[in-house]
Order: C-alpha cells, then structure tokens, then sequence
C-alpha cells in the first residue's frame, strides 16, 4: 500500500504537469506562513490607512492591499486544491477618520512607510525561499511573480521616502583611502 502511494507520488512529479505533483513539506510549510503573515499584513495595512495623513502613502497602502488580496487567492486556490487547510484570517478593520485618533495614538507616516519598507525586504526574502525550495514549477513561478511585484512595489516605497524625506540613510562612507 505505501509502496504504491511513493509510486504514484514518484510517477506524479514525473509527468510533467505540475499540479499533480504533490507538495512536500517545505512547499507546504512556506505557502502556508507566507499566506498566514500577509492575512495579518493586510489587517495592519488597513490600519495604517486609518492613521496616514499623507495622500501619496495612502495610495501605496491600498496598493499594498490589492496586491496582498491578489497574492492570498492564489495561495488560497493552491492549497486547497492540495486539501491544506487554510490559516486563520483577522478580522479587516474598519474605516476611521484620521481625526478620531487621538494624536499620541497615532502611527506617524514615517513610521508607516518604515514599516511597509521592512515587510517588502521580508517578503522578496520569504519568495526567494519558496522559489528555491519549490520542486513545483507552478509554485516556484508564482512566487518569482510576486518577487517581481514585490521588486517593482518596492521601488516605488523607496522613491516615496526619499521625497518626503524619510529615508534614514545608515552612516554614508565619504571618505575613500588615497590611492597615490
């Protein structure tokens, strides 16, 4: 009985369709987080819209929020179709007025923007695993996919922050040894 389920699994990742390729562990284990972290990004995004007072940043966030929504249905389709169960979803949040927030409890849009700059350096990273982990071919293309999404959204983060000025640049080296 095992004998014939490595068979058919052997035989499945021989045939050239990857979706009847099984997942192993790994593929598993990193779709599944990757979804799991991104449900709770987009619950922290729609805060961050709440707290934003700067338009341009706004529109990244919703940005951030289509792309993450986009992301998650395909996941989702991905493992359920592999009878994975999926992780728990927050609740979205609600729409406030900015206003309505008392100022001390306010996120400040450089720190919203800092944060949105650390979740995509985290997010290329989590795609390059699963890239190089995936025996799927279907699995590893998603992912390079939203790399690239990421890649492109990241850019965009990074040119917002050195116009509004919040960028913090570590210690720049000005000073090059002579060469004489």
């Amino acid at each position: 009985m095992k004998l014939n389920m490595i068979r058919s699994a052997i035989m499945g990742i021989l045939s050239g369709n990857p979706q009847d390729e099984p997942m192993h562990y790994g593929e598993v284990f990193g779709t599944w987080t990757y979804l799991a972290v991104n449900k709770g990004c987009l619950v922290a995004y729609q805060t961050f819209v709440n707290h934003a007072g700067d338009d341009d940043l706004k529109k990244l966030l919703q940005e951030a929020i289509q792309g993450i929504k986009t992301e998650n249905q395909q996941i989702e389709e991905l493992l359920k179709a592999n009878g994975i169960a999926l992780p728990p979803s927050p609740p979205e949040r609600p729409v406030a007025k900015l206003e309505d927030i008392p100022i001390g409890a306010r996120f400040a849009d450089p720190e919203i923007s800092a944060a949105l700059s650390m979740d995509v350096a985290k997010g290329l990273v989590a795609c390059s695993t699963i890239m190089g982990q995936s025996i799927r071919e279907d699995i590893a293309a998603m992912f390079g996919q939203f790399h690239i999404n990421k890649a492109i959204f990241g850019a965009k983060v990074l040119k917002l922050n050195k116009e509004k000025g919040w960028l913090v640049p570590p210690p720049l080296h000005l000073d090059t040894p002579n060469k004489d």
